[in-house]
């Protein structure tokens, strides 16, 4: 599975290892990790792909796994973006994305999110779903500008989506 490239950002889908170096907290001599990267969420998706990994006998989910966010210019993992599992049988995957807190507010999660979406349109996606906090305006800022809608609503969660023919 190869890099998605943007103008700015390069979404590198994450292997077994470089997820269970996420988990730890540890990375290697290879790995350029920008301050506050991995967030909690980028721990929260690992250790679910890793989970999935060790309960299945499917392909890592390639192409729908979890991607780190590295910007082009200095090769920085900022945050990561990425599916929550492969899609279903009406053709739709649920999404999650998040940023360190230094490089938030300049358009890279909107940038990543579309890249993402227009991946998954190409590969049969149908329908997309995210969820995120009703005091999360960034993240719903994000969702918009990346073309999905809100849909539902729950106490705790303003949910998302797009859908294609």
């Amino acid at each position: 599975m190869s890099d998605l490239l943007t103008k700015r950002l390069v979404l590198h889908p994450l292997t077994v290892a470089e997820s269970q170096r996420l988990v730890s907290g540890e990375p290697d001599g290879v790995d350029r990790w920008a301050p506050g990267y991995p967030t909690p969420g980028d721990v929260i998706a690992a250790t679910r792909f890793l989970g999935t990994c060790a309960n299945t006998d499917a392909p890592q989910g390639a192409p729908f796994c979890n991607y780190e966010i590295r910007r082009r210019e200095d090769g920085h993992a900022i945050g990561g973006i990425g599916f929550h599992g492969l899609p279903d049988e009406s053709g739709g995957v649920t999404i999650g994305f998040g940023l360190s807190p230094a490089v938030r507010g300049q358009g890279y999660a909107s940038e990543a999110l579309r890249a993402l979406l227009q991946f998954a349109r190409e590969h049969g996606v149908t329908r997309v779903k995210g969820d995120t906090d009703h005091d999360n305006a960034a993240s719903q800022h994000v969702l918009t500008a990346a073309g999905m809608h809100p849909t539902l609503q729950d106490e705790r969660l303003r949910s998302f989506e797009i859908t294609w023919a």
